[in-house]
C-alpha cells in the first residue's frame, strides 16, 4: 500500500502531455526549489510512448497513461483523465502539449483550475501552426501566453504573457525555438503566481 506525500502548505499540481513535454520539465524543475508554492503530483499522457513519461519519473513523479484510442468517445475518455486527477487529489492541472481537444463537461468541470501555455500573444493566432501565421501576417512580435482552460479553444483568460521578437530571416522553427524558451520562464511563474495566491484562481 502507497502512502500519500502531501507537502504541507503546497498545491498538488498534475501536468498532461503528449509528447516530450518540455514545459513540464520546466515545471518539474521549478517545484524542486523549497521555496515553491506548488508540488508536481502526477504526470499523465495519452501516449504510453510519450517520452517525457520518462523524464517525470526520473525525476520522482508518479505516472500513468490511457490511449484516447481505447475509447468510444471524447466523454469516456476525459472520465479517466478527471478520476486520475480525482485520485491524485490535484489542486490545478497544467497542459503541456497535450494534444486533444476536452468535451464541455471536462471542461466546465475544471475551469478555475486547468492552465496551458500557447506560443502565440492570445488572442492573436490561435489553433495550430501560430509561429507561421505569425510570419504569413507579416508580425514583428510574437510570443506566448499561459491562459485559463474554458471550453472554447485557446480563448481562457490570460494570466502572463511574454513577447518575443520575430526577427529578419525567421522560419516557424527559429521561431518557436526562441518562443519555447520564454514559455520555459513564464509558465513556472503563472503557477507560482496562482499556488501562492498573488493571482486569484477563476
Amino acid at each position: 500500500m502507497s502512502v500519500r506525500r502531501i507537502v504541507p502548505g503546497k498545491k498538488r499540481v498534475a501536468i498532461l502531455i503528449s509528447g516530450r513535454g518540455s514545459n513540464m520539465q520546466a515545471l518539474i524543475q521549478a517545484a524542486k526549489h523549497a521555496d515553491y508554492p506548488a508540488e508536481i503530483v502526477g504526470v499523465f499522457s495519452n501516449k504510453s510512448d510519450a517520452p517525457g513519461l520518462e523524464y517525470a519519473r526520473a525525476n520522482g513523479v508518479p505516472t500513468a497513461t490511457r490511449s484516447h484510442k481505447d475509447f468510444a468517445s471524447r466523454e469516456a475518455f476525459d472520465a479517466v483523465i478527471d478520476a486520475t486527477l480525482e485520485d491524485w487529489e490535484v489542486d490545478y492541472v497544467c497542459l503541456a502539449g497535450f494534444m486533444r481537444i476536452f468535451s464541455n463537461g471536462f471542461a466546465r468541470k475544471w475551469t478555475g483550475r486547468m492552465l496551458n501555455i500557447h506560443p502565440s500573444l492570445l488572442p492573436k493566432y490561435k489553433g495550430l501552426h501560430p509561429h507561421q501565421q505569425a510570419l504569413d501576417d507579416g508580425a514583428t512580435v510574437h510570443g506566448c501566453t499561459v491562459h485559463w482552460v474554458i471550453p472554447e479553444l485557446d480563448d481562457g483568460p490570460a494570466i502572463l504573457q511574454a513577447e518575443v521578437p520575430i526577427l529578419p530571416g525567421d522560419t516557424a522553427e527559429t521561431l518557436a525555438e526562441r518562443t519555447l524558451a520564454a514559455e520555459h520562464r513564464i509558465y513556472p511563474e503563472a503557477l507560482r503566481m496562482l499556488a501562492s495566491g498573488e493571482i486569484a484562481p477563476l
